[in-house]
């Protein structure tokens, strides 16, 4: 997802491993193991949540998390939570890293200290304030006055914000404290409230000559302290604060700008932070900022131009591909922009059969990680997930909750366990995954059929003596690279929200590795096992069905066509979970008030019940939903909102966090996409008392006044510095100097216009950044990123 940015779009992503915690303190008990979980927040909103590891004070995690970040934070952090069941879980510790800080742990397995929790270190959001020395003179001073304008993103605390702030002047004898009204049910609240301090004036004060010394001024600081009012006991909750000296009133004594709320001082527990443990994370983190597509015209013009190129091996693509040391880097964003505009599978089919003419041994075909095999696994990976799901997903559940014993090895085995029973196990669970794929191939996405269809006349043409290869040339994608890490690793697939246990995992390793060799065709089969029990529970597969099976699979997929695909589905479960969702007015005079519901979603439609398990409330059918959009938070003064668009009216929905947002309306648009009356605009804002917030418009029928976005990629974006940064030290295959050449020259034309507009972009932001505006508040990172782009003032090809 995209942050706006004035001219451009910053694209924020993180891949998080969680790896494992040790020396957490023991419970103060005589069960002193603790039940404990980890939790991945943008600031302090939670954004996903391990599972529970049970009576360890060393538990080990072992999961993987990855999102694209929709808005803009301060910190990524990580809460390690002991699970209580007789009352709310309890916090144990803490890691917080700055944003500016990430690239620090880039990639790099690291062990961060825990840190202790307390409310008041949990800040977030800003504050606008407006300071002036008044010209009104007393017989005591001079007046000076604050005006509290403002805040942003204050965090929810147990479910509500009902925020105040209080106000204090700073200095020798001094202590009055004056407060704002409370603002109920906001988290950005309005506050717009004037408040009048008088400054002292000095001894040497006259009527005929007064001035207020520069030390004077210099000695006061005010403070601002945001509170959550609280009907609770244990009183109010503290939100973060700001302290200002006068001094910044300079010589016009007047002082506007916006602050990024800070810890209180002293606000932490009293524990050494040894005491607490250590928690091992390894993070990613990846931040591209992207001009208007207008910018990049020329570039993306001579990519798509790529299939037409001949020799292939002399077009954009292949270049850019080429000189990537890391073919996946090169590989998401060209699928990316060819899935786009349609041309994915006459590029892939021109660089697949550029590769097997290459290849000289038929057993070698699409083994290497090639451009075109990295390209064929994004294709599949972006296009396939639906299918995948539809596939796998209800026997991949049933497997991770039956938790049937099924190791095969006898060094492995434990002492209740008995080796024929688990044998059987796993057979069972094999063929029921072989019968469900195999069957599967009238449901293979249209684009995978095409790409199939291309590698298979490809290497058919291309070794006419060898009758197995057109259908290894597809299996060593479909299952190699497809079902089988799908299989292996359910919770990087969507297939499952969180890493199996060991006992399960272990399982599908199993599993995996047989469907794998059931569908490579070889012909020693056996011969590929290197254990011995492996070998030996594969012959119990060592039937010609199982081949014949293989093969009437690989031909229908390899065929290029479509079907209905509704007509020969069965409902399968997407994705679930609770939400809130407004009435849609079904009846005239019903109350359009919230309620939380259980939402359902299959590849036929999207219901809502009032709880898990009970019938539906309301049936969308997917050919009903005409777009998927985010909500503008004014609309309800709520946050993480989206809404779905259908022909009759809009369901407007909040979801629990902003990356569950995202995951929504990402999954509603893929089942959606297809359909023939998908709306071109929508409307941003709600249809609220007669009109439509956004442009005033009466009629709640008249046509959105916003391009619809969620019918493109979020992330088509070309990250040119590597491709150029790697060129000059890279070697790759060159059929045709001359076409090469020419090409060459045009790239470079291209990105050398590219960086210019970069350079200057950069110089223009760096010239118009005010400290102090709403988007660059004083304090945290804003010195860091002032420092970092003075430093960066020319960029070199």
């Amino acid at each position: 997802m995209a942050v706006e940015e004035e001219g451009l779009r910053v694209f924020q992503s993180v891949k998080i491993k969680i790896g494992e915690a040790k020396n957490i303190p023991p419970y103060p008990g005589p069960n002193r193991m603790r039940d404990c979980f980890c939790t991945v927040n943008l600031d302090q909103e939670e954004v996903f949540r391990t599972k529970i590891v049970e009576k360890s004070l060393c538990p080990f995690y072992g999961e993987d998390f990855y999102c694209e970040i929709p808005r803009s934070f301060r910190h990524l952090s990580f809460y390690i939570f002991d699970r209580d069941v007789f009352r709310r879980d309890s916090s144990i510790g803490k890691v917080a890293v700055k944003k500016e800080d990430l690239q620090k742990y880039h990639g790099k397995d690291t062990w961060f200290q825990l840190q202790p929790v307390s409310a008041d270190s949990e800040v977030q959001g800003k504050v606008h304030l407006e300071l002036r020395l008044s010209e009104v003179i007393t017989d005591s001073g001079v007046i000076s006055h604050l005006t509290m304008l403002e805040c942003q993103g204050l965090p929810i605390v147990n479910g509500q914000c009902d925020p105040y702030a209080a106000v204090s002047l700073l200095g020798p004898s001094r202590s009055d404290v004056k407060k704002t009204k409370v603002k109920r049910k906001t988290n950005n609240p309005q506050f717009e409230e004037v408040f009048y301090f008088e400054v002292m004036r000095p001894l040497s004060y006259t009527k005929r000559h007064f001035d207020v010394e520069e030390e004077d001024v210099d000695k006061l600081v005010l403070r601002v302290d945001l509170w959550n009012a609280s009907n609770l006991k244990f009183g109010d909750e503290f939100l973060g604060g700001v302290r200002v000296p006068l001094r910044v009133l300079g010589q016009d004594g007047v002082h506007d700008a916006w602050y990024f709320l800070q810890p209180r001082e002293n606000g932490g527990k009293s524990v050494k932070v040894e005491e607490l443990g250590s928690l091992r994370l390894n993070i990613v983190y990846t931040e591209d900022h992207v001009f208007p597509s207008e910018h990049y015209t020329p570039l993306r013009d001579l990519l798509l131009s790529s299939a037409n190129v001949g020799p292939v091996s002399a077009s954009t693509a292949h270049i850019l591909g080429e000189v990537c040391r890391e073919k996946q880097e090169a590989a998401i964003p060209l699928v990316r922009l060819f899935l786009h505009y349609s041309k994915i599978v006459p590029f892939i089919s021109a660089i697949a059969h550029a590769e097997v003419n290459r290849t000289q041994d038929p057993n070698t075909i699409f083994r290497g990680n090639s451009l075109t095999s990295k390209c064929i696994d994004e294709t599949m990976k972006l296009a396939g997930m639906h299918y995948l799901q539809v596939t796998l997903k209800p026997i991949i559940d049933e497997i991770c909750t039956e938790h049937k014993p099924c190791e095969i090895d006898p060094v492995k085995l434990k002492e209740s366990e008995n080796l024929e029973t688990n044998r059987e196990n796993l057979r069972h669970y094999v063929d029921r995954i072989f019968n469900v794929i195999t069957t599967s191939g009238v449901r293979c996405p249209t684009v995978m059929c095409d790409i199939f269809f291309s590698l298979r006349e490809s290497a058919a043409t291309r070794f006419e003596v060898d009758q197995d290869v057109r259908y290894t040339a597809v299996s060593s994608f479909i299952f190699l690279r497809f079902f089988a890490p799908a299989i292996l690793s359910p919770n990087l697939f969507h297939l499952r929200p969180h890493h199996p246990d060991p006992a399960t995992s272990r399982t599908l390793t199993l599993i995996s590795k047989t469907i794998q060799t059931l569908g490579s065709l070889a012909k020693s089969k056996s011969a590929s096992f290197k254990e011995s029990y492996m070998a030996a529970f594969y012959d119990y597969f060592n039937e010609q069905k199982y081949a014949d099976a293989v093969k009437n699979f690989l031909d229908l997929i390899s065929t290029s066509g479509q079907w209905d695909q509704k007509s020969i589905e069965t409902p399968i479960m997407l994705k679930e979970g609770f939400m809130i969702k407004r009435a849609q007015g079904r009846n005239r005079f019903g109350i359009k008030n919230f309620k939380k519901r259980w939402f359902r979603l299959t590849n036929h439609e999207l219901t809502y019940h009032k709880t898990k398990g009970e019938g539906a409330l309301c049936s969308i059918p997917i050919e009903n939903i005409l777009a998927v959009e985010r909500l503008e938070e004014e609309s309800f003064k709520m946050k993480n909102m989206f809404q779905v668009i259908q022909p009759e009216r809009v369901l407007y929905i909040q979801a629990n966090n902003c990356v569950e947002a995202r995951d929504w309306i990402d999954i509603l648009t893929k089942v959606s996409q297809c359909n023939r009356k998908r709306l071109s605009t929508y409307h941003p804002s709600a249809y609220l008392n007669g009109h439509w917030l956004c442009c005033k418009l009466s009629a709640d029928t008249e046509p959105g006044c916003t391009p619809c976005t969620g019918s493109l990629p979020a992330n088509i974006q070309l990250d040119v510095k590597h491709w150029h940064g790697e060129a000059c030290g890279s070697n790759f295959v060159i059929d045709d100097p001359q076409e090469t050449y020419k090409t060459l020259k045009q790239i470079i034309s291209a990105v050398q216009t590219l960086e210019r507009q970069h350079t200057k972009y950069k110089r223009d932001k760096f010239k118009k950044t005010k400290i102090g505006s709403q988007e660059h508040p004083i304090g945290d990172s804003f010195q860091c990123y002032i420092r970092q782009q003075s430093e960066s003032s020319t960029y070199s090809i």
